[in-house]
């Protein structure tokens, strides 16, 4: 394997974290058995990426379709969060530089869950490390209505005319607006599609698929794909130099 080129590292990499179920069933356990395992497996590639000079990391973890799985799987992903949280607070906080943050709906999800979600950003916020966000009932359909509803009544408000709409407004409130371009966008288990996670935000983003189950999405295969990523000639609609 080439060997990782540590001044060309993606300043922004987005995971779409795919098949925790798959692994599980291959092992015969429930479901929730590999959501339980993924966990940990984002905690380990999370620390590696810090450890390397990523600066953001967005992890696709619960999509607005996701409502449509079993109720005992849905259950689980709304209080697994909390109960990991709480075991491996001095882990996932206290003992890093990484920074939280959450995207996506805020109305659905149970309080447990919301608390927890803000309990971890709160106490993260002075952390200069890493920025973690954790998309969690999200979906770039309801993301870019958003904006386009934000921008309607701006434009109602006579704040702005429809001239001033542009890209750059519009990438001006996603909610990622903070966030750098999207360098790369990982998904694991073997499926070839973006699942509306971050659609907009891709439009330029290098792709990389692996067949590894999310579970075993250790650093070391986080590695290969960053150095896939550097073996790529980003010409952004132009032509190599």
């Amino acid at each position: 394997m080439a060997e990782l080129d540590m001044t060309r590292i993606p300043e922004h990499i987005g995971i779409i974290l795919d098949g925790n179920g798959r692994w599980a069933k291959k092992r015969h356990m429930p479901r929730m058995y590999g959501h339980r395992h993924g966990a940990f497996t984002l905690r380990d590639i999370a620390k590696y990426a810090d450890s390397i000079g990523v600066k953001y990391m967005t992890v696709y973890c619960f999509s607005t379709e996701n409502w449509k799985r079993p109720s005992d799987e849905v259950g689980y992903l709304m209080k697994a969060p909390s109960q990991f949280f709480k075991k491996f607070f001095k882990q996932l906080v206290t003992d890093t530089n990484i920074r939280y943050e959450v995207i996506g709906r805020k109305d659905r999800i149970p309080a447990i869950l919301s608390d927890t979600l803000n309990n971890a950003v709160e106490s993260t916020k002075d952390h200069t490390g890493m920025v973690l966000t954790l998309c969690i009932d999200y979906g770039s359909y309801d993301e870019i209505t958003t904006v386009v509803k934000e921008i309607a009544s701006l434009a109602k408000e006579d704040k702005i005319k429809v001239d001033d709409i542009t890209p750059e407004l519009i990438t001006n409130h996603l909610f990622t607006k903070d966030y750098p371009k999207l360098d790369l966008l990982i998904r694991t288990s073997g499926e070839c599609r973006l699942s509306n996670f971050l659609l907009w935000q891709a439009a330029y983003s290098e792709l990389y698929f692996t067949d590894t189950l999310f579970p075993d999405f250790n650093p070391d295969e986080l590695k290969k794909a960053l150095i896939d990523f550097q073996s790529r000639d980003r010409r952004f609609g132009g032509l190599s130099k």
